[in-house]
Parts: structure tokens; C-alpha cells; sequence
């Protein structure tokens, strides 16, 4: 009886500790709230909230909320669709992804996203996205009565393009690209006052459409690169994003809808050590309906540590407006498959219930045989070398051909004829001078 009666105030006390260090976290947490909504209030822009489609600025999660949206410039997987238009060229391989964003309030945004490249045509890429952002939405009378209860959307299709223009082995080109996309908005009908009756179709006078389009570029080379690899260590990425007009009165009428949130960025991506990768990004709100009113840029940037081929540990840090973001995650591989999980920390996120939390899956679909021809480049180009180095320039050059019928911009094997080409000629003249005497 004592050791029952033991216990019972034993887990009282445990239990009370607890509760009473969470209280002192949920306390210190509010205070911490406060103090940087004082430091931040400066940074609130006074005209931000007036555009329509929200949801166009909300990450898909996963890898590119890990950086907190610092990935203009670097893009380097099917995110891309959301940041920078052009960077579809450049990625190495086709992937396949599937994303989930807790965000705010219950709201909740899910993504199904595709890049495809080619073999034939290695500097095309086409890619799409389906993304729906959903929020409950309950309908109360005067008498508290819940009397109607659906969700409010925003639904996004896009259809990119992209293509990699001048790529070369030291300078990998200048990637362009457009996504066209066109958005719905559903609003859920509502109750008549007097019946409490659910008005059928009254919703869609409130709901909209919109068409807009991004722009996008990205260039790629290499610049204090201290290690070995194919792939460029800097890259610097500009686009223009949800370039468009929204409609609303549906059923009605079509008038002009709230501007959209368009956006100009500009990215860096730096690399000099090969388990680091630094992003920075910039980013201006532009009103189209009113370009003369300012809207204060976004600020960004993130850092990527890969300890293995397989795991990366993943940080960021975003300020819009008076909302400073802070984000950390981790990714990690099985079997071509890629995983990224992400949690953020601003004045919108709550412990309880944990919201701000982002789930992606990748299927990574191959590089269609790219590599492949990347490494007999390679093996002709060093088989080339050893002939060069015997004297055998006319063998050294037939076999650079070969590797410059693989790869036409393989800057080395160009180089390796002309010398080649210079030495016989050299000694041709030498020959011919010989022979003169």
C-alpha cells in the first residue's frame, strides 16, 4: 500500500515538474516572440498583404524550406519549379517528388512535382507541377450552431520549359526557361441567415482563376574550386515569378482580382569545398496593378553540409517582413529514393500542435544514360593523353574525335587536337627545312 501510494506521488511530482518546465518553455518562448516582434517591427511593410493567391509563396517544403527559400541560385533538384524557370537543364536526372507542408492554422499544402531529361537532346528539360493548398473552413450561426463546414483552396498546374545554351566543359552555360501556370481559387459556399440553409453556388461568385507565367535563367562555372568534379562550384540564378493576372466573379461578371505576388530574385549558390554549399537570395515584391508602390525585398539564405553521398544536414534563415524565419533539416538516400524532413521556427509556428513541418519524398529516375557517355568522354580524352605523351599525335587526335562525337563541347579534347595538330605541323617544317639543307 505505502509503495503504491510511493509511486502515485512519485509520477505527481514528475508529472508536475514536467508541466512546469513546459509552461516555463511556453512562457520564455511568448517573451522571446515579443522581444523580436520589438527588434523586427521596423521590417513590417505596410502595404504587404494586398495580393491574392497567398499561396504561390508557400515553399513546397522539404529541401527548399530547409535553405528558407534561398534557392534562386542554386536549384538543384525539382524545386526548381518554384524558384528559377531555367534551371531545369541543368539538373542531373529526372526526378519524380512528392511533397507535404504543415503550414499554419491547420492549412496544409500538398505538391506533386516531375522534371524529365533527355538523351538525345542532353540540354532540354521539361517539367510540371500540381500543387493544392487547402484550409477547413466552419460556418457558425448567431447561436453558436455549426451549421456548414468545407475547405477554402488554391490549386496551381504549371508546364515548364527550359534549355541550356553554350555549355561547355569550363563554362557550363547560360540555362533559360518559362513555366506557364494557371490557378483556381475555391471558396465554400455559404448558409442563407434566415434558413440556415447551404445557398447553392454562392461560393463561386467569391472563388477565382488566374493565368501567370515565370521567367528564369541560371548560369554555372567554376571559381576557387578546391576540389575535383564535373559540376560547377558557383552558380547564379535570376527569375520573375508569377507574372499574371487573377479573375474573379466566376458565374458572373469576370472582373480584375487582387494583383498577384510577383517576384524578382536574383540567387548565389558558392561551393568551394566540396561537403559545403552556401545559398543567398533576393527577393522584390512587385505590384503590377500598382507599380509605384514599394514593397520591402526578402532576404534569405541557407547552408548545406553533406557528410556522405547519402546524408545532409540542411539550415536557413529568411526575414519577410517583420517574420524571421529560421529553419533546420536533414536528407538522407535509400536506394535512389531521397527523403527530406524540415521543421520551421517564426512568429506563426506553435509547439502545440506542431505545425510548420515539411515531409518530401524523391524518386530519382536516372540521368538516361548521360553518365555513361560522360565516362567514355573521359576514357577517350585520357587514352588521348597517353598517346600524346608517346608521340603519337595522329592516334592522339583520331581518338579526341571519337570523344568529340560523344560530347561536341568537350573543351579538352579541342584543345588536345590543336596541340596535337601544332606539334605534327612543327614538325612538318622541320622535316621540309631538313630536306631543303
Amino acid at each position: 500500500m505505502k509503495k503504491r501510494l510511493f509511486i502515485k506521488i512519485a509520477n505527481f511530482l514528475l508529472l508536475t515538474g514536467f508541466l512546469s518546465k513546459a509552461s516555463i518553455f511556453a512562457l520564455s518562448y511568448s517573451d522571446l516572440n515579443t522581444s523580436l516582434s520589438d527588434i523586427f517591427y521596423n521590417f513590417v511593410d505596410e502595404n504587404e498583404g494586398q495580393t491574392s493567391f497567398r499561396s504561390l509563396l508557400i515553399p513546397f517544403g522539404g529541401r527548399t524550406e530547409s535553405l528558407a527559400g534561398s534557392f534562386t541560385g542554386l536549384c538543384d533538384d525539382v524545386g526548381y519549379l518554384q524558384y528559377n524557370a531555367g534551371a531545369g537543364s541543368i539538373q542531373k536526372e529526372s526526378q519524380l517528388a512528392l511533397y507535404h507542408n504543415m503550414w499554419i492554422a491547420d492549412s496544409k499544402m500538398e505538391t506533386l512535382a516531375g522534371t524529365m531529361r533527355f538523351k538525345n537532346i542532353p540540354h532540354l528539360s521539361l517539367g510540371s507541377y500540381i500543387s493544392c493548398f487547402y484550409l477547413p473552413f466552419t460556418e457558425y450561426n448567431i447561436f453558436g450552431d455549426r451549421v456548414a463546414g468545407s475547405y477554402y483552396t488554391e490549386s496551381v498546374a504549371a508546364l515548364n520549359i527550359s534549355y541550356n545554351i553554350l555549355a561547355g566543359y569550363d563554362f557550363k552555360g547560360l540555362a533559360l526557361g518559362a513555366t506557364i501556370k494557371s490557378a483556381w481559387r475555391g471558396m465554400p459556399d455559404y448558409t442563407d441567415n434566415n434558413t440556415n440553409a447551404i445557398i447553392a453556388g454562392s461560393g463561386l461568385s467569391q472563388s477565382a482563376i488566374a493565368f501567370m507565367g515565370d521567367v528564369g535563367l541560371m548560369l554555372q562555372f567554376n571559381f576557387l574550386k578546391f576540389y575535383y568534379s564535373r559540376d560547377p562550384n558557383v552558380r547564379i540564378g535570376f527569375s520573375a515569378q508569377n507574372l499574371g493576372v487573377s479573375l474573379t466573379g466566376i458565374g458572373k461578371k469576370l472582373q480584375l482580382d487582387d494583383p498577384l505576388p510577383t517576384v524578382f530574385a536574383a540567387g548565389l549558390s558558392l561551393k568551394f569545398l566540396k561537403p559545403i554549399t552556401l545559398t543567398m537570395d533576393y527577393q522584390q515584391p512587385f505590384n503590377l496593378q500598382k507599380p509605384d508602390t514599394y514593397l520591402l525585398p526578402y532576404l534569405a539564405s541557407g547552408i548545406n553540409f553533406q557528410f556522405t553521398d547519402f546524408l545532409s544536414l540542411l539550415g536557413g534563415f529568411a526575414l519577410k517582413g517583420g517574420n524571421p524565419r529560421f529553419c533546420a533539416g536533414f536528407e538522407f538516400e535509400v536506394k535512389k529514393i531521397r527523403f527530406n524532413f524540415n521543421y520551421t521556427l517564426d512568429f506563426t509556428s506553435s509547439f502545440s500542435p506542431l505545425n510548420r513541418v515539411s515531409l518530401s519524398m524523391k524518386l530519382l529516375l536516372g540521368d538516361q544514360g548521360r553518365s555513361i557517355i560522360d565516362k567514355q568522354v573521359d576514357d577517350y580524352y585520357q587514352q588521348g593523353l597517353l598517346y600524346y605523351a608517346e608521340a603519337n599525335y595522329e592516334a592522339a587526335i583520331e581518338i579526341w574525335k571519337e570523344a568529340l562525337k560523344l560530347n561536341k563541347r568537350f573543351d579538352p579534347a579541342k584543345l588536345g587536337i590543336q596541340s596535337a595538330q601544332y606539334q605534327i605541323d612543327m614538325f612538318e617544317k622541320i622535316r621540309e627545312s631538313l630536306l631543303l639543307d
